[in-house]
């Protein structure tokens, strides 16, 4: 069993957190520059001296310092001394980085089939009629087996839903398309503050937070300086993990200290306008979560900021200076004071308003699982580094990590956008099809209306009867010419005979020659039928001249 781990003291007060009871959760509370980050980073440091990994969030871009030996400055020093503690010695952790947009850590992604309806509307602020839709949709893509793995995926799902309403009304109910218009302007405006970065795959392994490097607990730093641009994405991204831990760690019950502790820094964010659906969960998690070795610490500057089915889980305190300028700062110096257990002598609220930096109100629980007293002490400082690290050393940190190369190339596999793109595709070349056999068809050709043949190109060469395309007549005169013209004649009616004439009231009627040129081209299409036609008629006309030469 590990050594009680001493957070804090005064004089002979010792204030022992024991690892035993380091799972059944915690508060740390304060306003700014009171030292909320200070506790934090040196609780974090003590768990993972004793081989306990801890995962945070790095909301301020400075508690990367963890991972490399602290060196007191000269007013650090001087602090201590007048306190009457001993400088800390140095001490690193080992630390992994990471980064939702993947560019001060290794990148870390969930699947929208793993992030599930309920925290999903969180994250996009749905109404509960839009959330109900959202949870059906979800729903036919399960029965259906669409994976739903990234931003794209459930917005292809969304489209063909809302284009197919009627489909599934009976099944699943009405299908709203206002409601599919606001989760479509909600994932827009998610992709735009980078979160389409969030959803894909490699999706996170929730073990890779569960690691020690000889002996000591590896901390797990996320980078939020960033995503604390996207309160919502940041809230539900950190419950999505704290979710994973629940569902995927085994039960285990009461250990000799954790298997992780995860510490929620604004925890306020988790609670702002949060539907009461999704309080019950956090609660049920924070509940339940401790059976399975996790703890799970909230830091936010106001008690109040936590509702009182989760404050009542956390047992462990550390209370730092609030200031009472205003009723509701009032109220919440009195709420911060009635939900400590209190000393004989101390006025916990007025102590509470005249902390000073570094100084805290703190109330652990005991060997038994009951709060001890409240103790006014100094919190003792981390032996790492106060403050963030360089970006050398950062790079550094990045490719000796243990998950360097496992996340960082982003995987695309078959899912629900490209299943729907795939049937939409189908669906249009089959309709093109249809389209086609269905299309009136000429009744000589066969084909479509509007197509043209080779032999419908060919019959525009010469078209018999085309003023253009006729052979002039002979002429001529004298003796000559009337045997020529009697010639011409017989002639002339075997050209009518051959190539059509116009009746006295301007009717057309057809040729023998004309017809049977029709019928070769109707029949054969090709160039070798408009050779055989052209060789045809050009007999013709050359044994008509031959005659009259004769």
């Amino acid at each position: 069993m590990a050594d009680p781990i001493l957070l804090a003291r005064h004089g002979e007060i010792e204030c022992l957190l024991l690892p035993a009871l380091a799972n059944r959760h915690g508060l740390i509370t304060g306003a700014t520059g009171t030292g909320k980050t200070i506790s934090l980073q040196k609780l974090a440091e003590a768990l993972s001296q004793i081989g306990v990994p801890v995962f945070m969030a790095d909301v301020k871009g400075d508690l990367t310092g963890i991972s490399q030996p602290g060196r007191p400055s000269a007013k650090l020093l001087a602090v201590l001394q007048e306190r009457g503690i001993e400088p800390p010695p140095a001490a690193a952790c080992p630390t992994t980085l990471w980064d939702v947009f993947g560019e001060q850590g290794h990148p870390v992604r969930a699947t929208v089939s793993d992030m599930g309806p309920l925290l999903l509307s969180r994250m996009l602020g749905l109404n509960e009629t839009q959330a109900g839709v959202l949870q059906m949709v979800f729903k036919i893509a399960d029965d259906h087996g669409l994976a739903l793995l990234d931003l794209k995926d459930l917005r292809a799902m969304l489209q063909h839903v809302g284009e197919n309403a009627s489909e599934f009304t009976t099944q699943y109910g009405n299908v709203s398309a206002a409601s599919v218009g606001a989760i479509q302007r909600g994932l827009l405006q998610i992709e735009a503050q980078g979160g389409d970065r969030f959803f894909g795959e490699p999706m996170l392994n929730i073990a890779d937070f569960m690691q020690t490097v000889d002996g000591q607990g590896v901390i797990n730093i996320l980078a939020a300086d960033k995503l604390m641009a996207a309160p919502r994405l940041y809230a539900t991204f950190l419950l999505w993990m704290l979710s994973e831990l629940f569902e995927t760690l085994p039960e285990v019950g009461d250990l000799d200290q954790p298997k992780l502790v995860f510490f929620f820094d604004e925890a306020h964010l988790l609670f702002k306008d949060a539907p009461p659906a999704l309080v019950e969960r956090i609660e049920l998690v924070v509940r339940l979560v401790r059976s399975k070795g996790v703890g799970v610490y909230f830091v936010t500057q106001n008690p109040l900021d936590i509702p009182d089915a989760v404050l009542g889980q956390l047992g462990n305190r550390v209370q730092h200076a609030l200031r009472a300028f205003t009723p509701r700062d009032q109220k919440a110096v009195k709420a911060a004071a009635e939900t400590m257990r209190p000393k004989p002598g101390l006025d916990i609220a007025m102590a509470i308003t005249e902390l000073g930096v570094g100084e805290a109100l703190v109330s652990l629980l005991d060997d038994k699982g009951r709060p001890c007293i409240t103790e006014r002490v100094f919190v003792l400082p981390p032996g790492s580094q106060i403050g963030p690290i360089t970006a050398a050393q950062r790079k550094t940190l990045m490719e000796q990590s243990l998950v360097a190369g496992v996340y960082e190339q982003q995987v695309d596999r078959e899912s629900a956008y490209e299943k729907l793109t795939g049937r939409a595709a189908a669906s249009a070349q089959s309709a093109e099809r249809d389209a086609a056999v269905t299309a009136p068809r000429d009744a000589s050709s066969g084909l479509p209306t509007g197509k043209r043949t080779m032999a419908d190109e060919a019959g525009e060469v010469f078209q018999p009867g085309d003023a253009r395309q006729a052979p002039p007549a002979s002429t001529g005169g004298g003796a000559a010419g009337g045997k020529d013209g009697g010639e011409g004649g017989m002639l002339d009616g075997l050209k009518d005979v051959l190539f059509g004439s116009t009746g006295p009231r301007g009717g057309r009627r057809e040729g023998l020659a004309e017809a049977a040129a029709k019928s070769a081209l109707r029949s054969i299409g090709s160039s070798v039928g408009r050779e055989l036609v052209r060789g045809v008629l050009g007999s013709l006309l050359g044994g008509k001249s031959g005659r009259s030469r004769r």
